[in-house]
């Protein structure tokens, strides 16, 4: 899996303003059965969100790291400062690879991204309607998003998305499970963010 795509994160990476030190509950308050792949990732020119790192025992933990929407290709994809390039449509949330989010917002649904030849990641929406609180703000109404690509025989890698509705990714985690042990490696959260028109 590339995270570096996924931690805007536009490619990875939100209702808050960025320069307000206090807590704002953020996000829609719509059923999430009646949302769309769109309606949990914002993707314009100028969008912005500034990420924490939280990783377990590495040596950057702490540090933050910024991911702001460029342009838009002819294709309809957006292009972010990490060279990372995402869509929305009805159905599901894309990157150049891969299916991200798809439709229904229920907790259950299931998918497939072929990455390649060798590589299949299996997603799932794993909780529907959560509330996580971040730097950024407390957001209502997530939705959790579970992949799962097998590494070796022995171990699989686990990425989980927190999609904040009207926000995009607030959190996004990534683990290794070796004889079904969760060993942590990754963990971002959503710092400030910057919406164009908001």
């Amino acid at each position: 899996m590339n995270v570096r795509l996924l931690v805007p994160l536009v490619a990875l990476a939100m209702a808050c303003s960025p320069t307000t030190a206090s807590k704002r509950t953020g996000g829609s308050a719509a059923p999430a059965s009646a949302a769309t792949p769109a309606d949990f990732y914002p993707l314009a020119v100028g969008n912005e969100w500034t990420y924490r790192d939280e990783s377990p025992g590495l040596p950057r933990k702490g540090s933050v790291r910024t991911v702001r929407i460029l342009s838009r290709t002819q294709d309809g994809y957006f292009r972010d400062t990490d060279r990372g390039e995402l869509r929305a449509d009805a159905d599901c949330l894309h990157d150049r690879s891969r299916r991200l989010l798809c439709g229904p917002i229920q907790k259950g649904n299931a998918w497939t991204s072929v990455v390649s030849v060798s590589s299949t990641e299996k997603y799932e929406i794993a909780g529907v309607g959560e509330r996580i609180e971040t730097p950024a703000g407390t957001f209502d109404g997530c939705v959790r998003v579970r992949a799962h690509n097998k590494a070796s025989p022995q171990a699989e890698m686990v990425l989980e998305i927190t999609y904040a509705p009207g926000i995009g990714p607030a959190r996004v985690e990534t683990f290794v499970l070796v004889g079904g042990e969760a060993v942590p490696q990754f963990r971002a959260v959503l710092e400030k963010v910057k919406l164009e028109g908001r």
